[in-house]
Formats: C-alpha cells, structure tokens, sequence
C-alpha cells in the first residue's frame, strides 16, 4: 500500500452542485517530489464568489480548465504508477477533499482507486498524543507555507504527517 495526502479547492462546499477547481496529490515518501496537480473545468452553473476566490482564478480562467473525464482518468493511471499495492487517501480535510475526489472519480472515471475510505491527518494525531481536542496542532509540523495552490498545501500535509509519525516511531510504508 501507498499512502497519499491530497488536497483540494473548489467553488462551493459540495460536488455536484458545486465544481472541483483544482486538487493536488503528494506520495508520502522520503523525497515528498511524486506529485500529481489537476484542474477540471466546472461541472455545474452554481458557483460561490467568495469560494473560487481562494483559488486565486476567475469564473473565466475556471470555463477553460480541462475536463473532469481525462483530468480524473490521468489521476487515476497516475496513482497505479506510484502505488505499491492499493493507494491510501489521506488529507487535512478528508470530509470535504474526499467528498469532491470520490465524487469526481464515480462521476468521470471507472470508480475509485482510493476504495471507500480515507484517513484524517488530524483525527491521527489526536490518538498519538492522546488527547482529542488537539486536532489541529500538528499543523505546526508544516514546512511547506499553507497557500491555497493545493499541491502546495498537500505537500505541508505529508511533512507534517511525516514529521509526527518520526516523532511517536510510527512506520509509513516505504
């Protein structure tokens, strides 16, 4: 198995209703430099202003994005490359990043690579120090600035993992 911290943006809260901008996936490895970046074209006519707005793009510059069919299709052909065995998804977010990566992939590809589940960095963390209410502490662990370019933000996900799991000698695959 591989495990993959992803990342995604979009232009309202729910797919389907809503359009998937951009996403971007980090194999967790020691380089932290097997990167996926996709960005579909909108899927429906709803859009939130405030919420595109943390792409940093137009409803225009959105139109003229790939679509979601071939940008799914090559995620997916790339997570069989980098996968030893079946591909774990894992994200800051797995509530909203998932909702938008299962959907996408239901909706434009053959199913789901990930299966039926992903993984909460924050809800992992929680269990190692033993204390719920310190979900998002280990966002400090990030080295890599939190900018809203999701591979960005995915890649400061997997330091952070990486870094807590050295900490409590918790084994990532290789």
């Amino acid at each position: 198995m591989s495990f993959f911290i992803v990342d995604v943006e979009s232009d309202g809260p729910a797919p389907g209703l809503y359009s998937m901008v951009s996403f971007g996936a980090v194999k967790v490895d020691a380089t932290l430099t097997t990167t996926f970046y996709g960005r579909t074209r909108p899927v429906s006519e709803k859009w939130l202003p405030d919420a595109l707005a943390i792409s940093g793009i137009s409803r225009e510059q959105h139109m003229l994005y790939d679509s979601p069919q071939s940008v799914m299709s090559e995620f997916a052909a790339w997570l069989k490359q980098h996968s030893a065995g079946r591909p774990i998804f894992f994200s800051d977010n797995v509530a909203f990043d998932w909702q938008f990566i299962n959907y996408y992939f239901h909706a434009f590809a053959e199913g789901n690579p990930f299966g039926y589940s992903g993984r909460r960095i924050g809800d992992l963390y929680s269990g190692l120090v033993k204390n719920l209410s310190a979900a998002s502490e280990w966002k400090k662990l990030r080295r890599t600035p939190h900018t809203h370019n999701p591979v960005d933000d995915a890649k400061g996900n997997a330091e952070a993992l990486i870094a807590f799991c050295r900490e409590y000698d918790l084994r990532l695959p290789k």
